[in-house]
């Protein structure tokens, strides 16, 4: 009795220690720099806010029919379908895993006839049977079990975070592909302004060449002009219904289909305020692929656990029940039978294998800090670099909107000049020349402004958070 009760005490006490490592995260790593976690660099003047990021950033532009498309789009996109299918099958493998720990049945039965052949007796021969039942809980007592329900469950975290990547992804396209749309018709609208002006000078010379004050020179010359800015004005059309073919297949929905009311948005999305962009530690919060790289240590560190349980002895208790004999004597006492007793199992003979197999663990573990650290940075460089871009850019939209007015200026006292025999037609063209281009640079400056936005909030890592009343992928 002391013998069974001092083996029951050591069975319980090695219970309580887990092989390998208990998880931390890297605590040396560049994320927890305050380099990493202060405010952007490029993060300055009225063109930011330190506000935090709305979960649904692209609320802010104030367009019911654009958030209407993302909605749809998250509900609907195909590569979205396929990572919620993903992490169906990673929440699989935690049940799983899970399941190893439970008790586990076998059921086995069968009739056997034989006939031995010296008896020389005549067929059919002896018929016998076998059912039986056996069962095994295993005790895992070095938690190697526990260490691969803890890796499964890392998996599955990660898969949701590459999953949530998917989401900002989608997001963002969507919210690209609507902009593209409201650009293309924005600076469709521009150039066929310019057109029309050029229309109205290239008809008032016509006019003057029939009054004896033009030539037929001036009229070519303006003809020209009106053709050349004409030719611009298809690859606008292309443009916008290329973004909408894209917009529809985002949606989930063949080209043809595309989102019909998409294609009346004439003006650009307009920010009423600041971009939201918080500090680096809201970033590194944020960010999915960091989370995923994140998710992808704690599974590793788990899985040095499940490789240094194999150095030691894997016990399960099991016990069996079983009927065996003469089909004649089914059910009677001498044909039952049964065994209990713990199972034991151990790679001892391999245990440099075991060790070759801990290190490589270790080195993946090692390799997955390295990987982190190159998402966060990474994150923060992408963070930094959209938002320079958008800081400069802005600069250079203003200066290109003061160029269009002072080109429009321009133009307004060529045509007076000219209109009063003051200045030649040459100068008229040459002003009106400057006055399209001008414009065309503007109205593309702007359109350009947008796409800055969006790439910033796709840098910033928002989007992929759901409403809690939203439905969710079904187990």
């Amino acid at each position: 009795m002391r013998k069974t009760a001092a083996l029951a005490t050591a069975l319980l006490l090695s219970a309580c220690a887990t092989a390998g490592p208990d998880y931390r995260p890297p605590q040396q790593s560049a994320a927890n720099r305050p380099s990493a976690e202060g405010a952007f660099l490029s993060a300055k003047g009225d063109a930011f806010s330190p506000a935090p990021l709305p979960d649904r950033w692209w609320r802010l532009y104030d367009d019911p029919r654009l958030d209407a498309l993302v909605e749809e789009a998250l509900g609907a996109n195909a590569d979205l379908r396929v990572a919620d299918a993903n992490l169906q099958r990673a929440e699989a493998v935690v049940r799983e895993a899970a399941a190893a720990r439970t008790l586990s049945t076998g059921i086995s039965g069968g009739l056997d006839l034989s006939r031995q052949s010296q008896t020389g007796g005549a067929l059919p021969g002896v018929v016998t049977d076998n059912l039986g039942l056996a069962l095994s809980y295993p005790l895992d007592l070095r938690g190697k079990l526990r260490r691969a329900i803890e890796a499964s469950e890392a998996d599955r975290e990660a898969v949701e975070a590459a999953r949530d990547a998917v989401r900002v992804s989608v997001a963002a396209a969507s919210t690209r592909a609507y902009a593209s749309v409201c650009a293309a018709n924005y600076q469709l609208a521009v150039s066929q302004r310019v057109v029309e002006l050029q229309r109205q000078t290239l008809d008032a010379t016509r006019r003057l060449q029939r009054g004896g004050r033009g030539t037929a020179f001036d009229v070519s010359r303006a003809a020209a002009a009106v053709e050349a800015s004409s030719a611009a004005l298809p690859a606008f059309t292309a443009a916008r219904q290329n973004a909408l073919y894209l917009l529809a297949t985002l949606l989930g929905r063949a080209p043809a289909d595309y989102p019909r009311e998409a294609a009346a948005c004439t003006s650009l999305p307009r920010l009423a305020g600041g971009l939201p962009v918080e500090d680096g530690a809201a970033l590194i919060r944020r960010r999915a692929d960091i989370r995923q790289a994140e998710r992808a240590i704690a599974a590793d560190t788990a899985r040095v656990g499940v490789a240094t349980a194999d150095l030691y002895p894997q016990v399960s208790i099991g016990g069996s029940l079983g009927l065996s004999g003469p089909l004649e004597d089914f059910g009677s006492g001498d044909s039952f039978g049964f065994s209990l007793g713990p199972l034991l199992s151990w790679s001892f003979p391999n245990r440099p294998a075991v060790r070759a197999r801990i290190r490589q663990a270790d080195a993946q573990v090692r390799a997955d800090v390295a990987n982190f650290d190159g998402a966060v940075l990474e994150a923060l460089r992408q963070a930094e670099t959209a938002m320079e871009t958008y800081a400069r850019d802005r600069e250079r939209a203003a200066a290109l909107r003061r160029a269009s007015d002072a080109a429009a200026l321009s133009a307004a006292q060529a045509g007076k000049l000219f209109r009063f025999g003051r200045s030649d037609f040459l100068d008229l063209l040459s002003a009106q020349a400057s006055l399209a281009s001008a414009e065309v640079n503007r109205a593309a400056a702007e359109a350009s402004l947008v796409d800055d936005q969006i790439a910033v909030f796709l840098a910033l890592g928002g989007g992929w958070q759901r409403d809690a009343t939203a439905p969710q992928a079904n187990p």
